[in-house]
């Protein structure tokens, strides 16, 4: 991230959850730049909005109640320099509140449009819950068609969390 996010630039959090990523991008856009974080869980945008309060972060942060899925309401096409996408569900919230495949994918479809040339987009994939094999594989599948890098240990037990890495090329193909 921090080969391509630089101070004064913008940044999405696709799914602020508890706030982590959300922090991470915020310090490295500096106090010029700017953090979009959505979630559409109220208890994870409190526990993000509280751990970015907490770091001295807020002036670089908003926060948007609503699906990952509505990023392209929020920023233009070929504005953000890097996108995090943590999928599953929202840790200490209610299971049952899950990212889903076809909601997942376009959200992925429209991050990959907001992003500049040379951005980078990641997703952290959990398998392991139910929904989450489904989600999964849909984005493994999404990530084949971007010649997407999956970061995966082969000798970690299943099923482990992984991660799938996509750099926007210079070429308007992706």
């Amino acid at each position: 991230m921090a080969a391509v996010l630089r101070p004064g630039g913008l940044a999405l959090d696709a799914t602020a959850g508890n706030g982590h990523d959300t922090v991470f991008l915020a310090g490295l856009v500096g106090e010029g730049g700017r953090v979009l974080a959505f979630d559409v869980q109220a208890a994870a945008i409190a526990a993000a909005r509280a751990r970015v309060a907490a770091a001295g972060l807020t002036a670089r942060v908003e926060f948007v109640h609503a699906s990952h899925a509505s990023i392209p309401d929020h920023v233009a096409p070929g504005s953000v320099a890097a996108v995090m996408f943590n999928l599953g569900y929202f840790p200490g919230g209610d299971h049952a509140v899950i990212t889903r495949a076809g909601e997942t994918l376009a959200a992925l479809d429209a991050a990959l449009d907001a992003l500049k040339p040379g951005g980078i987009l990641t997703v952290v994939c959990y398998p392991g819950h139910p929904g989450g094999d489904e989600e999964s594989a849909a984005v493994l599948a999404w990530g084949r068609e971007k010649s997407a890098e999956v970061c995966r240990r082969e000798d970690t037990p299943r099923p482990a969390p992984f991660l799938v890495l996509v750099w926007k090329r210079d070429t308007p193909d992706h």
